[in-house]
């Protein structure tokens, strides 16, 4: 984010240009960038009324605007998204697959994962490997 100088701070650097002084030479006395000099410089006579365009004050004002709306379509998402999960009429999503299924599969014993058998495997195509065994010697 550009830092903020003060409208006061602004009218005598453009004053100091005015005056003759070079932008390079301001710009570095006064440890702000060249461009922002130019920058203030372009948008004097609009500010001033001597040249059509959107005023720094116009400009500001819809920022703000176009702000105040990001925020008002995301808190509409937000409730849209609340009226969906209502008409659904189950929980949301993290809570489904939160602790209320591992409460479920401890009352339903269908929901239980299923053990292996025996500790056998078989090898691909070729032999039967008793794994209990397989790692003493």
């Amino acid at each position: 984010m550009p830092k903020r100088y003060p409208p006061e701070f602004r009218r005598k650097v453009l004053d100091l240009v005015a005056s003759g002084r070079r932008v390079a030479q301001v710009a570095a006395d006064l440890d702000i960038s060249d461009q922002t000099i130019y920058a203030w410089r372009r948008q004097e006579p609009i500010d001033s009324g001597q040249l059509p365009g959107t005023t720094s004050t116009d400009n500001a004002e819809l920022v703000a605007a176009r702000r105040r709306i990001a925020e008002l379509e995301a808190e509409v998402a937000v409730h849209r998204r609340a009226a969906e999960l209502l008409k659904e009429g189950s929980p949301p999503k993290a809570v489904r697959g939160g602790h209320g299924d591992r409460l479920r599969r401890a009352v339903d014993p269908a929901r239980l994962p299923r053990a292996r058998s025996g500790g056998m495997r078989r090898c691909p195509s070729t032999c039967d490997v008793d794994t209990r065994s397989a790692g003493r010697a």
